[in-house]
């Protein structure tokens, strides 16, 4: 009887319409299940941290690549710790290719192509850089696995790069060239203070070490009157220019009380002081863009920000040797730059005054040279600032200086201005009337018609004066802060193609960097951020820049218009933002970890056509300080190797789709560099 009653007991309709029930709870199970596993939703700027198989893992993880190019076997020692005597002398393996092929020149000056950004770009990653992290910094040292590719073919993959000697805590590649500098043939010009990059091979192929007991950086505003000692743990300026209000000691702490040797009762007096000699230097409205030369702890741009005007502070790497590292560390843009035998990496007509205080320059040696290159920045009806003691000395040696000055600055069909305590002021013409009118046997000269006074990367220094344009470009910039927003006339010169307008280009980008910004500051928070010292290595328009301003975000950009595109500097300028021409097959010239972030849109699908990734990848770990941020917006094609190498560097490395998906061709690195030691 009880087979049949199990039999009779299938057949009743409740048990039939609850399996029917059942199975097809698991089918609709199973199906939401392997949808939501396999075909993740696009969620564009959520605070929700995927898990990392479903965004940030590339479909190429843990495949061998092809880096035998980039790093030599021997790369498993560890760096040896010894001085540094020669930017040539061994170090750890180049993690170049064994032999490279030199990086291919700038381009010429036939028309470039542009690509203006596109529509991507999202970080699902939220973005603060929080404290150090101590369980991450330990033993860190060379690592590579060896394998094989499809091929057959042995590869080396690096799994670690090696910490460079301590001795190279502040490397500089291009201005710590020892060798290169033994060989010069002269030196009496400056010559030895700038650029002379290893040999193609002999580059940075390590980690550049923080110094004992690195912190933190303070941050801005406090960083501008005080930082941690261990972080720049140099005394020299102290011992040398304490008595001049510069800079002094405080136990842990270097403080900067915001003079300098010229106005040791306070920039502020001293800025003061200049807008009532001249009050249409109008700083912050008709003056918004300057230049400090020889600018020491620049307390002279620090308090120029607080009036709304952006300071290039430069100074060579002389025996004051950390003067621009102490600018850079309080939170104040500068970047090493020497007067010498070569034009500076800035436009003609970039800055609104210059300003030389004390800046040990001769002026009028080699016929005016120095001050003919001071000229092709100046914009027209700009004004030079000159403070020192020939304008307010009266010894016979100091008062030649000053009658060679007026001379020479008469010929330059400068307008002197006044005089006034330890202060001289000249003003720049607006246009070439005045040259035209000379007489013939004047010098200098003008310039030929056909030289381009933009044209800056490895230039000689030329003993003309730059024309001004005939069509006013350059001279008519809209007063700040209109001018952020205004496309300027020189907008119309820079040589690429445009198949629309280019103030459309030009609003574009503008448009396109603010929206995204605007996506940050809300969802991750950007102003709630340690975020001061910013880079965008392939700058454009200056739209990143732009929209960080609009967005009143505390911080200031260095733009980078790499020589491998067309020169959008001069636009740059003209919007009121800082910036400077770079090969990033070369290093650059600032001290390490002196950048917070570091922002490079399409950058490394261009230039890996000319050098190494791996050469920008170790040039980006030097300049970027412990616990600062890596954002790389690239094509697919890039993003394995970077990936590879970020984590080779120690960075923690992440990988997020862009607002168009998973299969778009772009993608976001997200790199976050740690302390590390050995």
């Amino acid at each position: 009887m009880k087979p049949f009653f199990i039999c009779d007991s299938l057949k009743s309709p409740s048990i039939f319409k609850i399996s029917a029930l059942i199975l097809i709870s698991l089918t609709f199970f199973y199906l939401g299940k392997h949808w939501s596993d396999g075909y993740p939703q696009l969620i564009f700027f959520t605070e929700t941290r995927y898990p990392p198989p479903s965004v940030s893992i590339s479909p190429n993880h843990d495949t061998l690549f092809n880096v035998s190019s980039l790093i030599e076997l021997n790369l498993t020692r560890e760096a040896p710790e010894k001085p540094l005597s020669s930017a040539s002398a061994p170090l750890p393996s180049p993690i170049l290719p064994s032999s490279p092929p030199p990086p291919t020149p700038p381009p010429s000056d036939s028309v470039q192509r542009f690509g203006i950004v596109d529509e991507n770009g999202t970080m699902a990653d939220e973005f603060e850089v929080g404290d150090l992290d101590p369980e991450l910094t330990e033993n860190w040292g060379n690592e590579t696995e060896s394998g094989t590719d499809e091929s057959g073919s042995a590869k080396i993959r690096i799994k670690k790069f090696a910490l460079c000697p301590k001795s190279m805590r502040e490397y500089i590649p291009c201005l710590d060239n020892v060798d290169a500098i033994k060989q010069l043939k002269s030196t009496e010009k400056g010559e030895k203070f700038e650029r002379h990059c290893p040999d193609s091979g002999g580059g940075l192929s390590c980690l550049v070490p923080a110094p004992k007991g690195y912190k933190m950086p303070i941050p801005w505003p406090r960083s501008r009157d005080e930082v941690w000692f261990n972080n720049v743990p140099h005394t020299r300026l102290v011992d040398d220019k304490g008595g001049q209000n510069w800079i002094s000691r405080d136990k842990d702490k270097f403080k900067f009380p915001g003079g300098g040797t010229q106005f040791i009762h306070g920039a502020n007096e001293y800025l003061d002081h200049i807008s009532k000699i001249v009050p249409d230097v109008a700083f912050g409205s008709h003056t918004r863009v300057v230049l400090d030369i020889g600018c020491g702890v620049a307390s002279f741009g620090a308090y120029l920000l607080s009036r709304n005007v952006v300071t290039m502070s430069i100074a060579p790497k002389d025996v004051h040797e950390n003067q621009i590292q102490f600018a850079l560390e309080r939170g104040v843009p500068a970047m090493v730059a020497a007067f010498s035998t070569r034009r500076l990496l800035y436009p003609s007509q970039a800055f609104d005054l210059i300003h030389c205080s004390r800046c040990r320059i001769n002026w009028t040696r080699d016929d005016g040279v120095l001050l003919l290159e001071v000229d092709r920045m100046l914009r027209a009806g700009g004004y030079f600032a000159w403070a020192a003691q020939p304008v307010y000395k009266h010894e016979e040696a100091l008062e030649q200086q000053w009658e060679e000055m007026i001379n020479l600055t008469t010929r330059l069909c400068w307008k002197f201005v006044k005089k006034d305590g330890y202060i001289a002021i000249w003003q720049k013409p607006m246009n070439n009337s005045c040259y035209l009118t000379r007489d013939a046997e004047v010098k200098p000269p003008l310039c030929d018609i056909d030289d381009d006074p933009d044209k800056v990367w490895y230039v000689k220094l030329k003993p003309c004066i730059t024309r001004l344009p005939e069509n006013g470009f350059g001279r008519n910039v809209t007063k700040w802060p209109a001018r952020l927003q205004t496309p300027p006339d020189r907008l119309q010169s820079i040589q690429y193609d445009a198949y629309i307008s280019r103030n459309e280009l030009f609003t574009a980008e503008s448009k396109y960097w603010n929206e995204i910004i605007g996506s940050y500051v809300r969802a991750l928070h950007w102003k709630k951020i340690r975020l001061r010292n910013v880079m965008d290595m392939r700058a454009g328009f200056g739209g990143f820049a732009a929209a960080l301003i609009d967005h009143k975000l505390d911080s200031w950009v260095m733009n980078v218009v790499p020589v491998s595109g067309p020169n959008t500097l001069p636009v740059i300028y003209d919007r009121g933002l800082l910036g400077v021409l770079h090969d990033w097959c070369e290093p650059f010239d600032t001290y390490p970890r002196t950048y917070d972030l570091l922002h490079a849109a399409g950058l490394f699908s261009v230039e890996m056509r000319r050098c190494s990734m791996s050469t920008i990848m170790l040039e980006m770990d030097r300049i970027l300080r412990p616990g600062g941020r890596v954002y790389v917006r690239d094509t697919v094609a890039v993003m394995d190797e970077l990936q590879a190498i970020g984590k080779a560097m120690g960075w923690r490395v992440s990988l997020r789709d862009t607002s168009e998906g998973p299969h778009a061709s772009y993608r976001i690195l997200i790199g976050e560099k740690r302390l590390l030691h050995t």
